[in-house]
């Protein structure tokens, strides 16, 4: 049954953390398990195995397109969401293109991209928790 006990405690920690989570925080987790893969992804182009490069662009992928893009509302988001949207399906693109020519320079542009717009969110948390604590 716990095959592993370390990664059984880790998956539980990251359930526990989700399920107690506000909408911002889950977000935050997007960024931070796309980014973890985009690393793992570079880790595993250098040291030239295949098998685990296509696993984790895989998994960034899956992250980028079911979770941050469709956490987007377009229809109330306006022009913010839908250049966030076209900017999703671009770093997919780069993504899918890296994964067939091995291209660890697509995978960086990402890296940076989402890097870009993850620091944009988490700046954007601190400010609205700060000025919650100012009105408190």
């Amino acid at each position: 049954m716990f095959s592993n006990p370390i990664a059984t405690y880790q998956q539980m920690e990251i359930e526990s953390d989700v399920r107690g989570a506000d909408p911002h925080r889950l977000i935050v987790l997007l960024f931070d398990g796309a980014e973890s893969a985009l690393r793992q992804a570079q880790v595993f182009l250098a040291a030239n195995d295949m098998e685990g490069k296509s696993d984790a662009l895989s998994k960034a992928i899956e992250i980028i397109m079911s979770g941050l893009s469709a956490s987007l509302n377009v229809e109330s988001g306006g022009e913010l969401a839908a250049n966030l949207q076209a900017l999703y399906t671009y770093m997919i693109s780069r993504l899918i293109h890296a994964n067939i020519h091995k291209d660890a320079s697509a995978v960086t542009e990402v890296q940076k991209l989402l890097g870009e717009i993850s620091g944009a969110w988490r700046e954007m948390g601190q400010n609205l928790r700060q000025s919650g604590n100012n009105n408190s």
